[in-house]
Protein backbone atom coordinates (compact mmCIF):
# COMPACT_ATOMS: atom_id res chain seq x y z
CA UNK A 1 0.00 0.00 0.00
CA UNK A 2 1.45 3.45 -0.65
CA UNK A 3 0.04 6.50 1.34
CA UNK A 4 -0.88 9.32 -0.34
CA UNK A 5 -1.89 12.75 2.14
CA UNK A 6 -3.70 15.17 0.26
CA UNK A 7 -4.14 18.74 1.87
CA UNK A 8 -6.77 20.97 0.03
CA UNK A 9 -6.57 24.12 0.69
CA UNK A 10 -4.31 24.51 3.99
CA UNK A 11 -4.21 27.98 5.34
CA UNK A 12 -1.30 27.87 7.57
CA UNK A 13 2.70 27.09 5.91
CA UNK A 14 3.35 25.60 9.56
CA UNK A 15 1.00 23.31 9.48
CA UNK A 16 1.89 21.80 5.73
CA UNK A 17 5.65 21.38 7.62
CA UNK A 18 3.88 19.89 10.07
CA UNK A 19 2.11 17.49 8.78
CA UNK A 20 5.63 16.53 6.86
CA UNK A 21 6.87 15.85 9.99
CA UNK A 22 4.56 13.38 10.87
CA UNK A 23 4.53 11.76 7.65
CA UNK A 24 8.34 11.39 7.43
CA UNK A 25 8.33 10.19 11.28
CA UNK A 26 6.10 7.11 9.95
CA UNK A 27 7.86 6.43 6.83
CA UNK A 28 5.44 8.29 4.25
CA UNK A 29 6.31 10.83 1.90
CA UNK A 30 4.16 11.54 -0.38
CA UNK A 31 1.99 14.43 -0.07
CA UNK A 32 -0.22 17.00 -2.48
CA UNK A 33 -2.06 20.16 -2.02
CA UNK A 34 -5.25 21.15 -3.59
CA UNK A 35 -5.83 24.61 -4.50
CA UNK A 36 -4.63 27.83 -3.02
CA UNK A 37 -2.28 27.59 -0.10
CA UNK A 38 -0.08 29.87 1.67
CA UNK A 39 3.91 30.32 0.49
CA UNK A 40 5.60 27.50 2.14
CA UNK A 41 9.31 28.46 2.37
CA UNK A 42 10.26 29.20 4.87
CA UNK A 43 7.54 28.76 7.67
CA UNK A 44 6.96 25.37 6.25
CA UNK A 45 10.31 24.40 5.90
CA UNK A 46 10.95 25.25 9.99
CA UNK A 47 7.99 22.77 11.38
CA UNK A 48 8.97 20.79 9.15
CA UNK A 49 12.42 19.80 11.14
CA UNK A 50 14.31 18.06 9.10
CA UNK A 51 11.54 16.91 6.69
CA UNK A 52 11.55 19.56 4.72
CA UNK A 53 12.26 17.16 1.90
CA UNK A 54 8.50 15.75 2.00
CA UNK A 55 7.24 19.43 2.00
CA UNK A 56 9.91 20.53 -1.14
CA UNK A 57 8.66 16.69 -3.00
CA UNK A 58 5.25 17.89 -2.30
CA UNK A 59 2.87 17.55 -5.75
CA UNK A 60 0.15 20.73 -6.29
CA UNK A 61 -3.09 20.18 -8.38
CA UNK A 62 -6.52 22.63 -9.27
CA UNK A 63 -8.43 20.28 -8.46
CA UNK A 64 -9.00 17.03 -5.83
CA UNK A 65 -10.04 15.18 -8.79
CA UNK A 66 -6.44 15.06 -9.92
CA UNK A 67 -4.96 14.17 -6.97
CA UNK A 68 -7.40 11.31 -6.50
CA UNK A 69 -8.19 9.62 -9.93
CA UNK A 70 -5.52 6.66 -9.83
CA UNK A 71 -6.34 6.25 -6.34
CA UNK A 72 -7.73 2.63 -5.64
CA UNK A 73 -9.01 3.54 -2.25
CA UNK A 74 -9.97 7.22 -1.65
CA UNK A 75 -11.03 8.51 2.08
CA UNK A 76 -12.02 11.82 2.93
CA UNK A 77 -11.29 12.70 6.91
CA UNK A 78 -13.71 14.74 9.00
CA UNK A 79 -14.68 15.90 12.37
CA UNK A 80 -18.06 14.40 13.64
CA UNK A 81 -18.81 17.47 14.38
CA UNK A 82 -22.44 18.25 13.16
CA UNK A 83 -22.39 15.88 10.86
CA UNK A 84 -25.84 14.02 10.29
CA UNK A 85 -24.24 11.11 8.68
CA UNK A 86 -21.09 9.46 10.87
CA UNK A 87 -18.28 8.65 8.98
CA UNK A 88 -17.94 4.65 8.49
CA UNK A 89 -14.07 4.21 9.58
CA UNK A 90 -11.58 4.88 11.87
CA UNK A 91 -8.03 5.67 11.90
CA UNK A 92 -7.67 1.71 13.52
CA UNK A 93 -10.52 0.48 11.16
CA UNK A 94 -8.80 2.44 8.11
CA UNK A 95 -5.54 0.59 8.21
CA UNK A 96 -7.65 -2.83 8.63
CA UNK A 97 -9.00 -1.83 5.13
CA UNK A 98 -5.71 -1.16 4.43
CA UNK A 99 -4.70 -4.34 4.78
CA UNK A 100 -6.13 -5.51 1.90
CA UNK A 101 -4.72 -3.39 -0.61
CA UNK A 102 -1.70 -4.26 -3.05
CA UNK A 103 1.42 -3.19 -2.50
CA UNK A 104 1.03 -0.51 -5.26
CA UNK A 105 -1.87 0.45 -4.44
CA UNK A 106 -2.63 4.17 -3.40
CA UNK A 107 -4.91 5.18 -0.70
CA UNK A 108 -5.60 8.80 -0.83
CA UNK A 109 -6.08 10.33 2.37
CA UNK A 110 -7.99 13.85 2.12
CA UNK A 111 -7.86 16.25 4.77
CA UNK A 112 -9.83 19.47 4.36
CA UNK A 113 -9.47 23.12 5.51
CA UNK A 114 -8.08 23.66 9.32
CA UNK A 115 -11.16 26.02 9.78
CA UNK A 116 -13.60 24.86 7.56
CA UNK A 117 -12.93 21.15 6.53
CA UNK A 118 -13.98 19.65 3.24
CA UNK A 119 -17.41 20.53 1.19
CA UNK A 120 -20.01 18.48 0.52
CA UNK A 121 -18.98 18.45 -3.41
CA UNK A 122 -15.34 17.00 -1.98
CA UNK A 123 -16.34 14.53 0.45
CA UNK A 124 -18.43 12.94 -2.74
CA UNK A 125 -15.05 12.69 -4.24
CA UNK A 126 -13.88 10.30 -1.68
CA UNK A 127 -15.31 6.55 -1.76
CA UNK A 128 -15.41 6.06 2.52
CA UNK A 129 -15.06 8.66 5.29
CA UNK A 130 -13.03 8.48 8.34
CA UNK A 131 -12.86 10.74 11.49
CA UNK A 132 -11.26 10.49 14.53
CA UNK A 133 -12.90 9.64 17.93
CA UNK A 134 -12.96 12.58 20.15
CA UNK A 135 -14.54 13.87 23.32
CA UNK A 136 -18.08 15.17 21.92
CA UNK A 137 -17.31 17.95 23.77
CA UNK A 138 -14.29 19.01 21.99
CA UNK A 139 -14.13 17.06 18.82
CA UNK A 140 -11.95 19.12 16.48
CA UNK A 141 -8.55 18.23 16.49
CA UNK A 142 -5.31 19.94 14.60
CA UNK A 143 -5.02 19.13 11.13
CA UNK A 144 -0.74 17.71 11.95
CA UNK A 145 -2.36 15.65 14.86
CA UNK A 146 -5.41 13.76 12.74
CA UNK A 147 -2.66 13.48 9.91
CA UNK A 148 -0.11 11.90 13.17
CA UNK A 149 -3.09 9.44 14.17
CA UNK A 150 -3.72 8.35 11.03
CA UNK A 151 -0.15 7.85 10.15
CA UNK A 152 0.78 6.12 13.18
CA UNK A 153 -1.90 3.30 12.69
CA UNK A 154 -0.96 2.88 9.00
CA UNK A 155 2.10 2.34 9.73
CA UNK A 156 2.01 -0.95 10.96
CA UNK A 157 -0.55 -2.38 8.35
CA UNK A 158 0.78 -5.53 6.88
CA UNK A 159 -0.50 -7.07 4.00
CA UNK A 160 -3.52 -9.69 3.44
CA UNK A 161 -2.72 -12.82 1.74
CA UNK A 162 -5.99 -12.58 -0.20
CA UNK A 163 -5.57 -8.86 -2.23
CA UNK A 164 -8.76 -7.65 -4.21
CA UNK A 165 -7.94 -5.93 -7.56
CA UNK A 166 -9.83 -2.24 -6.39
CA UNK A 167 -11.51 -0.43 -9.48
CA UNK A 168 -9.55 3.12 -9.83
CA UNK A 169 -11.55 6.11 -7.98
CA UNK A 170 -12.30 7.92 -11.38
CA UNK A 171 -13.65 4.61 -12.79
CA UNK A 172 -16.42 4.45 -9.63
CA UNK A 173 -16.78 8.67 -10.61
CA UNK A 174 -17.87 7.43 -13.53
CA UNK A 175 -19.91 4.65 -12.02
CA UNK A 176 -21.54 7.40 -9.45
CA UNK A 177 -22.06 9.68 -12.52
CA UNK A 178 -23.69 7.73 -14.89
CA UNK A 179 -26.12 5.81 -12.16
CA UNK A 180 -27.34 9.31 -11.15
CA UNK A 181 -27.77 10.48 -14.11
CA UNK A 182 -30.10 7.19 -14.93
CA UNK A 183 -31.92 7.43 -11.78
CA UNK A 184 -33.32 11.09 -12.70
CA UNK A 185 -34.40 9.78 -15.82
CA UNK A 186 -36.66 7.77 -15.01
CA UNK A 187 -37.64 9.49 -11.78
CA UNK A 188 -36.18 8.06 -9.03
CA UNK A 189 -33.78 10.76 -7.71
CA UNK A 190 -35.60 14.68 -7.41
CA UNK A 191 -34.38 16.99 -9.97
CA UNK A 192 -34.51 20.14 -7.48
CA UNK A 193 -32.35 17.73 -5.32
CA UNK A 194 -30.63 14.73 -6.48
CA UNK A 195 -28.32 14.60 -3.65
CA UNK A 196 -30.47 14.24 -1.18
CA UNK A 197 -30.95 10.48 -2.21
CA UNK A 198 -27.66 9.73 -3.47
CA UNK A 199 -25.20 10.79 -1.17
CA UNK A 200 -26.68 8.15 1.03
CA UNK A 201 -26.62 5.68 -2.22
CA UNK A 202 -22.40 6.84 -2.55
CA UNK A 203 -22.31 5.52 1.26
CA UNK A 204 -23.44 2.22 0.25
CA UNK A 205 -21.12 1.93 -2.99
CA UNK A 206 -18.28 3.13 -0.42
CA UNK A 207 -19.02 0.72 1.74
CA UNK A 208 -19.33 -2.21 -0.92
CA UNK A 209 -15.54 -1.65 -1.56
CA UNK A 210 -16.13 -2.41 -5.52
CA UNK A 211 -13.43 -4.09 -6.71
CA UNK A 212 -12.39 -3.43 -10.57
CA UNK A 213 -14.92 -6.62 -11.98
CA UNK A 214 -17.64 -5.56 -10.55
CA UNK A 215 -17.39 -1.81 -11.20
CA UNK A 216 -17.16 -3.19 -14.84
CA UNK A 217 -20.39 -5.27 -14.22
CA UNK A 218 -22.25 -1.79 -12.93
CA UNK A 219 -21.22 -0.15 -15.79
CA UNK A 220 -22.69 -2.62 -18.20
CA UNK A 221 -26.41 -3.12 -16.43
CA UNK A 222 -26.31 1.00 -16.13
CA UNK A 223 -25.55 0.75 -20.64
CA UNK A 224 -27.73 -1.93 -21.21
CA UNK A 225 -30.64 0.22 -19.31
CA UNK A 226 -30.45 3.28 -21.27
CA UNK A 227 -30.06 1.17 -24.34
CA UNK A 228 -33.53 0.14 -23.58
CA UNK A 229 -35.24 3.18 -22.65
CA UNK A 230 -33.79 4.89 -25.31
CA UNK A 231 -34.67 1.97 -27.79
Amino acid sequence: MKLRIVLVEPREAGNVGAVARSMKNFGFDELWIIGEHPPLSPLAGWWASGADDVVGAARFADSLHQAVRDAKLTVATTSSRGRTTPADLTPRTLASLARTLGDDDVLALVFGREDSGLTREELVQCQRSASIPTNERFPTMNLAQSVCLFCYELSAVERAADVRERSPADVVERLHDRAAALLLEVGFLQENNPERIYDDLRAIAGRADLDAREATILLGIIRQIEWKLRS
